[in-house]
């Protein structure tokens, strides 16, 4: 009999897998289902974009073994693009890695800092793939929980001292998965004195700083004094340039985690494809109309959602930037139990928050990545069930 390792067996049941599983059920009994569970952009990657890729291509010398840090035309276009956007000076040499989707330099951060025993500071509710990589490094999660009345934020006071010395690593994610919250630069000044205190590393992924609305402009974690010094950003190109299936994002800042994560980088893959690369080199230099218009399009689904959910007086908070809503369970009801009857009884699909850990029981979040009039669709329903 085959026995996966110990280090599968710490992983929590993949909620999203029952998720499927009932969706398909639902849709053989031939329900219409109106999905609002998947963050995966439903918008086009630009055809400029697509352009570069396909006249890349066909370059031979992107047929064989990309470099493993990433090609140098596409790290200076990843610094260029943080000194426009952020005011953020990078060196691409050695402050700029090239990743294959940031989820795999979330994951493997850290089996370059970690040792088994050692903390990491992971948020609850929170994407998953940072406390999986922490379990696969032998590492302990510590959960930091996200509460509505701290606006999603962590307490650092809160983290027992003999915690925050045993701690290696801290990851944060603003604009936040799952609750869409925002950080100011007075937190993330939080965040700095924290880690010079404990000598931890901030891994800061901010792959949704694009997709913000109204005059919200989200700030970039090194662009706080002294962040550079203690931590790192990670983002992608998949959100803001809707590139999620081409698999290219980026980790810059202190360049001895750099230098860390592109070790064990070395040692587990063979760099991005060049093409792929080059294609990222448009998305970045090239205009920022379409991903401009694709903003406004998520702020329009944003609006029909949070009306919609009013309209049936439920609580719900504005989001100002990423493209989820994520809102209180009415009557404090079960989340599964809510996702279920919303499925089951008017085809509609909403994610629990337990999903995403244990602090996010009491909420559901939607991703606005379906069009306009199908979210529409998704309220009415809705709004003829009985609540």
């Amino acid at each position: 009999m085959i026995q996966t390792a110990d280090r599968l067996r710490k992983l929590p049941p993949y909620l999203f897998a029952e998720i499927d599983r009932k969706k398909r059920e639902v849709r053989a009994r031939g329900v219409d289902v109106i999905d609002l569970g998947i963050g995966d952009p439903d918008l086009p990657t630009p055809p400029h974009i697509i352009r570069a890729l396909q006249q890349a291509a066909e370059k031979p010398e992107h047929h064989r073994y990309p470099s493993y840090e990433g090609m140098p035309a596409f790290r200076q276009a990843v610094a260029d693009w943080y000194a426009r956007r952020f005011g953020v000076t990078l060196d691409p040499d050695t402050e700029v890695l090239t990743l294959i989707g940031s989820k795999e330099g979330t994951a493997h951060m850290p089996l370059a800092f970690v040792n088994p025993g050692d903390v990491v500071l992971v948020p609850d509710p929170g994407y998953p793939v940072y406390a999986a990589g922490t379990w696969f490094a032998g590492g302990e999660c510590h959960f930091m929980p996200l509460r509505r009345p701290n606006g999603f934020l962590p307490d650092l006071g809160a983290i027992p001292p003999d915690v925050a010395r045993r701690a290696k690593l801290m990851y944060l994610n603003y604009p936040n998965n799952p609750t869409a919250a925002v950080a100011s630069p007075a937190f993330f000044e939080k965040v700095v004195e924290f880690a010079r205190r404990y000598d931890v590393i901030v891994c800061h992924d901010a792959m949704y700083s694009e997709l913000r609305f109204d005059d919200y402009v989200p700030p970039s974690f090194l662009s706080t004094p002294g962040a550079r010094e203690v931590g790192v950003e990670f983002h992608s190109l998949s959100k803001t340039y809707s590139m999620t299936g081409w698999r290219l994002g980026f980790c810059v800042g202190r360049r001895e985690a750099v230098a860390g994560l592109g070790k064990v980088k070395t040692n587990v893959d063979s760099g991005a494809f060049q093409a792929i690369q080059e294609a990222g080199v448009a998305a970045l230099e090239g205009p920022q109309d379409i991903p401009e218009r694709y903003r406004k399009t998520y702020q329009e689904r944003r609006d029909i959602t949070v009306q919609g959910l009013r309209k049936l007086g439920w609580e719900v908070d504005v989001p100002k930037a990423a493209f989820f809503v994520w809102a209180p369970v009415p009557n404090g009801n079960d989340s599964r139990a809510f996702a279920t009857r919303l499925l089951e009884e008017a085809g509609v699909v909403v994610t629990p928050g337990i999903g995403f850990g244990p602090s996010g029981e009491g909420f559901y979040r939607i991703a606005l990545t379906i069009r306009a009039d199908r979210i529409a669709e998704a309220m009415e329903r809705l709004q003829e069930l009985a609540w």
